[in-house]
């Protein structure tokens, strides 16, 4: 799943409108008690329809991805969203109960104590719906603080990449990935993330660059940052973490190791360490050296982090037939 396709949750007077206005049309079409029985159960469908089909259009986030759970997490009070779909899930079932209730006061009326009926519902499901307007706010608040969320897949292989600013993060993912790059932005940091593919043996695997978040210290990290860390933790399946020995980037060595460090405590994934700009300086123990602007083992260091990963696609299962004589 991603979170691109949440839906809209509408708001309580638009609801009572459309709800309202749909049956005035449902009503003209009839005369009498039909017509008042018809409006009551065009506006009961109309508001419990909407508010249920926006509980089931929400995961269920005790059950999704890890990775998308501390997502939500970081952005989002998950726990005032539980309890606001709860609020509006039993608002539709009570918009369902008023109208049955309603249904039924109508079908024994005469013209004129149906109509007050069909009144009386009216304002029954208003009621309802305005008592859930300050739930049906803190979802939709929720999605749209979702939904720009970069479309990253837990269920593909993913790359990593960390290290200080201006190492050759971004130099690096762009060069792999070439045309197949995205550029999205978390909230929940200062720059683009980008987003890269490539394949192998019909494998796709993603190429992540996150700046403002892999590139100072945890202790550095706020809340927000930090439940964002988390759940790449769950995403990564391998860390390619890139030091430059030529201080180009502007940050000693000895603190990019400390970063180092850090990122291999907090993600239990094998860490690659790269050292980036061997054309300036390689005085710094690494797994492997390349160079992206003289593009040096730039590919070797792609496929050292594909091995990595060590990645074996599920194959359908074969089994023989057997037919019986």
């Amino acid at each position: 799943m991603t979170f691109e396709d949440l839906p809209y949750a509408p708001g309580a007077e638009g609801l009572t409108d459309q709800a309202f206005s749909r049956a005035a049309r449902a009503g003209r079409a009839k005369s009498g008690r039909e017509a008042q029985e018809s409006m009551v159960r065009t506006a009961g469908n109309v508001c419990s329809d909407n508010l249920a089909n926006l509980v089931r259009e929400w995961p269920d986030l005790d059950a999704v991805d890890p990775f998308y759970r501390e997502l939500a997490g970081a952005l989002v009070d998950v726990d005032a969203l539980r309890q606001a779909l709860g609020s509006v899930d039993w608002a539709a079932g009570k918009c369902d109960e008023v109208k049955s209730e309603y249904l039924e006061r109508v079908r024994t009326a005469d013209e004129d104590l149906a109509r007050a009926h069909r009144k009386q519902a009216f304002a029954r499901l208003a009621d309802v719906v305005r008592e859930v307007a300050d739930d049906l706010a803190t979802i939709d608040a929720a999605a749209a603080e979702l939904r720009p969320l970069p479309d990253l897949r837990p269920d593909e292989p993913a790359v990593v990449v960390a290290g200080y600013p201006n190492v050759g993060k971004s130099s690096f993912v762009n060069r792999v990935t070439r045309a197949t790059n995205e550029t999205a932005s978390y909230p929940f940091t200062t720059t683009g993330v980008a987003v890269g593919h490539v394949e192998r043996d019909h494998v796709r695997y993603q190429v992540v660059d996150t700046p403002g978040l892999l590139d100072r210290p945890a202790a550095e990290r706020n809340d927000v940052e930090t439940q964002a860390v988390s759940a790449l933790t769950h995403l990564a399946d391998v860390v390619l973490f890139l030091l430059d020995a030529s201080l180009d980037c502007g940050y000693p060595v000895d603190d990019q190791l400390a970063l180092l460090a850090d990122v291999r405590e907090q993600f239990d994934v094998p860490v690659v360490v790269v050292c980036n700009k061997v054309d300036r300086s390689r005085d710094v123990e690494a797994d492997h050296y390349m160079s992206v602007a003289e593009n040096e083992n730039v590919e070797g260091v792609l496929d050292a982090a594909i091995d990595a990963v060590a990645h074996e696609p599920e194959l359908p299962f074969e089994s023989a037939s057997v037919s019986e004589s």
